[in-house]
């Protein structure tokens, strides 16, 4: 597959058609827009349908709707398939995971597990206080990598890390520094039953459609490192990232699609797109007050030394 040559700013959006968007979907969004065209640049929306049994189509034009519904508007992707690098849903994108894939199984770097999940919850404690569990390489072959190519169809397939330092500098939360050994543990690229598995399929699609910077949670922070392992394993190089404070309800907890007065379908019922997108903004530290404001008013406003945590304080 020929790569995009140039590296111009290109920013992307890249939901999952779960369920209807949420404030804090939208924040990414916005931010995400807000910083591509800043610097002149292209936005690409990708929909990560990865997931057979949770993904529905008819979530997939409801983010559409409401991305136009904001005024925000994209170069590339979308159901339309527009632009040269797709499709743009992963369900689709198959056949593309498996020939980037093979790239990882001829370095040696892959093997077999047939460790399920519950096994792994339960032979150790969680990592963190999110409840992280650090994969044990149960699975691992004995000897050092190069390992011989995965025969067996049983299990997941997963790739190993090395004991090392993965450091890199986030727009928002500064310099990062993550043990791969100790702080991810081996990763799975593609589950047990067959579907590939979003580490691999983000960096591969991040890559095919020329995406120099990427705006996300900061719940994926940890995640950040992984996919720079795998750009290195490629010989490609990573964009930059933001990764941004995570909005929370009234409750101090973190926004879900499962807090319906935060979802689209009631914001968009009590406000106007002009006082989301201030709602948005507001919480991001961009402008003092929670007031409305157009797209390109905000255009105007927007700076990443603006971006603070004011969610600690401030509930959505």
């Amino acid at each position: 597959m020929k790569m995009p040559e140039n590296r111009i700013t290109t920013g992307r959006f890249a939901p999952s058609p779960t369920g209807r968007m949420h404030l804090g979907n939208v924040y990414s969004a916005v931010l995400s827009w807000l910083s591509a065209r800043k610097s002149s640049g292209r936005w690409v929306l990708r929909i990560e349908d990865l997931d057979p049994q949770r993904s529905k189509i008819e979530y997939s034009r409801l983010i559409e709707d409401d991305l136009r519904w904001l005024g925000l508007d994209w170069d590339e992707g979308g159901l339309a398939d527009l632009g040269p690098s797709g499709p743009y849903s992963q369900s689709r994108r198959a056949d593309i995971y498996n020939e980037w894939y093979v790239r990882l199984e001829t370095l040696g770097l892959t093997y077999r597990c047939r460790c399920r999940r519950s096994d792994i919850l339960a032979s150790q404690a969680p990592h963190q206080s999110d409840g992280r569990v650090v994969y044990a390489g149960t699975c691992r072959p004995s000897a050092a990598p190069p390992f011989p190519r995965p025969t067996s169809d049983a299990g997941s397939l997963r790739l190993y890390v090395p004991d090392r330092d993965v450091v890199y500098t986030d727009r928002v939360f500064g310099e990062q520094c993550v043990n791969l050994a100790r702080d991810c543990g081996d990763f799975i690229l593609r589950r047990t039953d067959g579907v590939w598995a979003y580490q691999l399929a983000v960096v591969v699609d991040d890559a095919c459609m020329g995406v120099t910077e990427v705006v996300r949670g900061a719940d994926l922070l940890l995640s950040a490192a992984q996919q720079i392992y795998l750009y290195g394993l490629f010989g490609l190089t990573p964009p930059e990232h933001a990764h941004l404070p995570l909005l929370c309800n009234s409750s101090g907890q973190r926004l879900s699609k499962r807090d319906g007065a935060m979802a689209m379908d009631a914001l968009r019922s009590t406000l106007s797109p002009e006082e989301v997108l201030g709602r948005v903004a507001f919480l991001a530290g961009v402008i003092p007050h929670d007031e409305a404001i157009s797209l390109v008013e905000l255009l105007h406003e927007f700076s990443w030394d603006k971006i603070v945590d004011k969610t600690k304080s401030t509930p959505a």
